[in-house]
């Protein structure tokens, strides 16, 4: 499996960039970006994009997506490739051609934590569909939390505070199916404008309420 903070960690530094630098060009603080590139959080794939975007980067590149037409549309459970999020989350993509569709489906693994940690919450566009299939899952939404057990789903705005977390001793397999999809259609390029407006946005608001 690779691991998303290691891969950040090493783009990172090919760039020469401190963990400062890159926290204030992101719009991003430089500890959180740190707990990623150690696999200690969560990070949404938006976040991501931005902290990409200032390292001149972007998600296909990042995740090395293919945009080659694909003659297989099933995605094979054998074939299944996994990324790690943090040391006990990994997903798979459920598309064999995630530029061709609106919505990103991924499949979850989450082993037991090894110790309790507190899980941050993750806010960003759009919304998601969420569904577990083994063991039992503890889901953070707006302020709550919910247990949901196998077969049990829940909708979420995912600009509400949201993530979820294993707290039992077994294995939690999730589905989660997002929209937007964070990937551009082929052809076309990321429009990063309103991501750099909203970078911008934050940190004159942070400015703001400083003065």
């Amino acid at each position: 499996m690779e691991q998303i903070g290691e891969r950040l960690r090493q783009l990172r530094k090919s760039k020469n960039i401190t963990l400062e630098q890159l926290g204030k060009e992101a719009g991003l603080s430089a500890g959180f970006i740190s707990l990623v590139e150690n696999g200690k959080s969560n990070i949404a794939l938006d976040t991501l994009s931005k902290i990409l975007l200032a390292l001149g980067s972007g998600l296909d590149q990042f995740f090395d997506k293919c945009t080659d037409e694909i003659d297989d549309p099933v995605v094979h459970s054998v074939e299944l490739t996994w990324t790690l999020i943090t040391e006990n989350i990994a997903f798979s993509v459920l598309s064999s051609n995630v530029h061709n569709f609106e919505l990103y489906p991924r499949f979850f693994l989450m082993h037991p934590e090894a110790e309790p940690t507190q899980t941050e919450m993750l806010q960003h566009d759009g919304e998601e569909f969420i569904m577990v299939l083994e063991g039992v899952a503890t889901i953070y939404y707006a302020g709550r939390s919910y247990l949901l057990y196998p077969g049990d789903s829940i909708q979420i705005h995912s600009n509400l505070p949201h993530n979820w977390a294993n707290k039992t001793n077994h294995d939690v397999k999730i589905l989660s199916v997002h929209s937007p999809n964070p990937f551009p259609k082929e052809g076309t390029a990321i429009d990063t404008s309103e991501i750099v407006h909203q970078v911008r946005k934050r940190k004159k608001s942070a400015s703001d309420s400083e003065d």
